[in-house]
C-alpha cells in the first residue's frame, strides 16, 4: 500500500527512487565510517583530524535526511537499517583499532571518493526524470566533494 502517490511517472520514480535509497545507504555508511575513524585516530594531527571527521558525519547526517526525506515525498519508503546499509554501501570496512592520523586521512580519502563517484552517477541518472532531485544530489556532492579536497590535501 503506497501512503504517498508521486507526481512522477512510474518509470522515472524508479530511476528517482533507486538513486536516493544508494544515496542515503552511502551517506549513512559515510556517517558512521567517518565517527568510528574519528574515535579512533591517533598521531601528532590527532586534533585536526579528529574535528575535520566531524564536519564529515555533521553533512553525511544532514544530507541522509533531506535524502530519506525527498523519498518518502516522493512515496519512495527509505531504508535506512543496519543490515541494508551493510548490504550496499560502497564504503568498504574501516580498520579496526587505533588508527594512525596517516591512514585515518586515507581512509576518508577513499571513502568520500567512493560516494563522490556514486553520486555523480545518481546525478546523471535523475537528469530527466527529476530535476528536483538532482539538483538536490548536486548540492550534497559538492560539499563531499569540498570534504574529499581538504583530506586530501592532509596528505598531499
Amino acid at each position: 500500500m503506497a501512503a504517498v502517490k508521486s507526481s512522477l511517472p512510474d518509470a522515472d520514480l524508479k530511476v528517482v527512487g533507486t538513486a536516493l535509497q544508494g544515496a542515503l545507504v552511502d551517506l549513512v555508511d559515510l556517517s558512521l565510517a567517518a565517527k568510528q575513524v574519528h574515535w579512533n585516530v591517533v598521531g601528532p594531527r590527532f586534533r585536526s583530524v579528529h574535528l575535520q571527521l566531524d564536519d564529515v558525519v555533521t553533512t553525511a547526517r544532514l544530507h541522509s535526511d533531506v535524502v530519506a526525506e525527498r523519498a518518502s515525498a516522493l512515496g519512495v519508503t527509505p531504508d535506512g537499517r543496519a543490515a541494508t546499509v551493510a548490504g550496499s554501501s560502497a564504503i568498504g570496512t574501516v580498520p579496526e583499532g587505533w588508527i594512525k592520523d596517516t591512514e585515518a586521512v586515507q581512509v576518508l580519502v577513499v571513502a568520500l571518493g567512493r560516494v563522490v563517484e556514486r553520486m555523480r552517477e545518481r546525478i546523471a541518472a535523475t537528469e530527466k526524470p527529476d530535476p528536483v532531485t538532482q539538483d538536490l544530489l548536486i548540492g550534497l556532492t559538492g560539499e563531499l566533494e569540498k570534504h574529499a579536497w581538504m583530506f586530501q590535501a592532509e596528505n598531499a
